[in-house]
Order: C-alpha cells, then structure tokens, then sequence
C-alpha cells in the first residue's frame, strides 16, 4: 500500500479536501492506484475493482462502493471546480463512483501529478 500510485493518489484526494478521518479516502485511493496499474479494472468496478479493495481491507465490496460515493460527494462539494480542472470538462452534477475514479485515475495517468 505504500506504492508511488497509492501515494500520489492520497494527494490528489488531499488537493480536493478530504482527509484520512473517511474510510473511503483509502479505498479510493487504493483504488485509483489498481486502475493506475491497470486501466481495463474501470469497465468492472463492481465485478473486479471494489472485490479487490474490499479484500485489502478486509470488508466487503459494498461497504467499498459506500465509502468511495461518500468520498466522491465530499469532493464535489468541497472542491468541484478543481475536480472538474482534472477531469478536463465541466461537470454538471456530481460525478458517480466510477466516473470518479476514472478521473482522478486519468489525471494521474496524464503525468500530471508526479507518481
């Protein structure tokens, strides 16, 4: 869990405002940082990413999937305008799980924030 994807990942999710206090700040993390490493996990978040989360935490993949939404809401109430900065367009409503993720993935990816 200490890889350079699951830290730059912890920082983008510092930059948008959210803290360690939420659960889901480390299962996003840990999250973006697999599909970091594997950018096909994103087509089956519920199928693969967020069963793969769930086993690192030892919880299950529901709790995973609530956790990253509560994340994702904070984000987008806390900062939007710098979550619509990553994900390169405007974003009219908050984004769903997946959509998060992708864009903080995506931002990453885009070397943007050095990993």
């Amino acid at each position: 869990m200490n890889s350079p994807e699951f830290k730059a990942a912890l920082k983008l999710l510092s930059r948008l405002g959210l803290t360690a206090n939420y659960t889901g700040f480390y299962h996003a993390s840990y999250a973006v940082a697999l599909a970091f490493r594997d950018p096909s996990r994103l087509l089956f978040v519920t199928k693969c990413l967020y069963p793969d989360v769930a086993t690192k935490f030892s919880t299950k993949p529901k709790c995973v999937e609530r956790n990253i939404r509560t994340v994702a809401a904070l984000a987008w109430e806390r900062n939007s305008s710098l979550l619509c900065e990553m994900a390169e367009f405007q974003l009219s409503k908050k984004p769903s799980n997946t959509e998060f993720l992708a864009i903080l993935t995506t931002y990453l990816s885009s070397g943007k924030l050095s990993v």
